[in-house]
């Protein structure tokens, strides 16, 4: 897929629909066509989407001088709904079909940028693609379940449920109902209680940027630590206080500036 090319080869937040396996994904591009660097590909938390993301991708091309890439995955956004409902196993599943979303999009060799369910895909994807992941950029990922997640997610449900949560999330979703279910569901599933990440990230070999809130509510720093300790890479890490779980929301310019940096150091 050619990115829409606005003037002097800027690419910009445009939304677009790009069929991938029949059916439609939401996408959208920032930064420069001329860019040489990698392109920074943003995988969104389990109630994202691309107009989540709101002025971040913007920000990011601005900052690190890359093509920035976000799709709304399927259920999520204005992207079809997926082909079966979601599984406890969806982000093995999602990780899977990553590379035929990122061949759609001609994007080969990516730095990921993922935040919370979204971090978790990005590094499944790393462990079994050594070649095309460039590097991570992971927020707030999640690699085992904890009890202070299941929790959070209980009371997401709740609000969701009995607080105009559905109406602002559906702003962003054509289909509000599919993309929460398809979340909580599975984070709420008993058996979801013994998934676990861990035995795959000695497999992930390229650089890692790790980001997380000291008041994050849906993961504690066990989650930073399992991943320095397993993967055989490099690991940068920042943990930032007065800030939850959304730290490119919560505390914007430190995460701009880490990434910033981890780009420069690692995007040739």
């Amino acid at each position: 897929m050619a990115p829409p090319i606005c003037g002097l080869g800027i690419l910009v937040g445009l939304q677009t629909r790009l069929v991938v396996d029949g059916r439609a994904v939401e996408v959208a591009w920032w930064g420069s066509a001329n860019s040489t660097g990698p392109t920074i590909v943003l995988l969104h938390d389990g109630l994202g989407s691309v107009g989540l993301w709101r002025d971040l991708p913007a920000a990011l091309a601005e900052r690190t001088r890359c093509r920035v890439m976000a799709y709304s995955r399927f259920g999520h956004g204005a992207s079809d709904p997926p082909a079966t409902p979601h599984t406890i196993h969806f982000m093995h599943e999602e990780a899977r079909w990553l590379p035929t979303m990122l061949d759609a999009a001609a994007v080969e060799r990516p730095i990921l940028f993922g935040h919370s369910d979204g971090g978790s895909i990005a590094l499944l994807f790393a462990a079994e693609h050594h070649a095309r992941a460039h590097a991570l950029i992971l927020e707030a990922p999640h690699v085992f379940v904890e009890a202070v997640s299941v929790a959070s997610v209980e009371r997401t449900t709740t609000l969701f449920e009995t607080s105009d949560l559905r109406e602002r999330l559906a702003r962003h979703h054509e289909n509000v109902e599919l993309a929460f279910r398809g979340w909580s569901d599975v984070w709420l599933h008993p058996d979801f209680r013994r998934w676990n990440l861990e035995d795959c990230l000695p497999r992930v070999t390229c650089p890692l940027l790790l980001i997380q809130g000291e008041q994050d509510e849906y993961g504690t720093l066990g989650q930073l630590d399992a991943i320095e300790r397993l993967v055989a890479t490099p690991v940068e890490r920042l943990v930032l206080a007065h800030c939850g779980h959304s730290p490119h929301r919560d505390q914007r310019e430190p995460v701009l500036e880490a990434v910033r940096q981890f780009v420069n150091r690692w995007g040739q």
